[in-house]
């Protein structure tokens, strides 16, 4: 079974839904906005990706800026912190498959897990 963390309003997430279904795979569908991720979920999801809490956290959102994530000072700990408080901090797709985790944007980098 494939599952993608999903944002239905971005297009990248889309993408990478539609590229899954194009694909014949079935998929199971977390709208994480309406079923947030727990902490530890969260944690072990960015680290199967092999990435950092602060390459999972969507910079570009205002709520971002307002709770003064930028700094250097904060920790992945507090970046954690914040997406499992408010999920749309949550960059997506996240996409596991049998064959891994990554988050899958571009869309294209959906293949190195297919």
């Amino acid at each position: 079974m494939t599952t993608i963390y999903h944002n239905p309003r971005c297009g990248t997430s889309r993408s990478a839904l539609q590229l899954l279904q194009d694909r014949g795979m079935a998929v199971d569908v977390i709208e994480y906005l309406h079923t947030p991720l727990s902490r530890s979920q969260l944690a072990a999801l960015i680290r199967d990706a092999g990435i950092t809490p602060r390459e999972a956290i969507r910079s570009k959102e205002t709520l971002f800026q307002e709770l003064k994530l930028d700094g250097p000072e904060v920790t992945d700990d507090q970046l954690l912190d914040a997406m499992a408080e408010h999920p749309i901090l949550m960059n997506r797709p996240f996409v596991v498959t049998d064959k891994g985790t990554r988050l899958c944007r571009p869309a294209t980098v959906l293949e190195e897990i297919l």
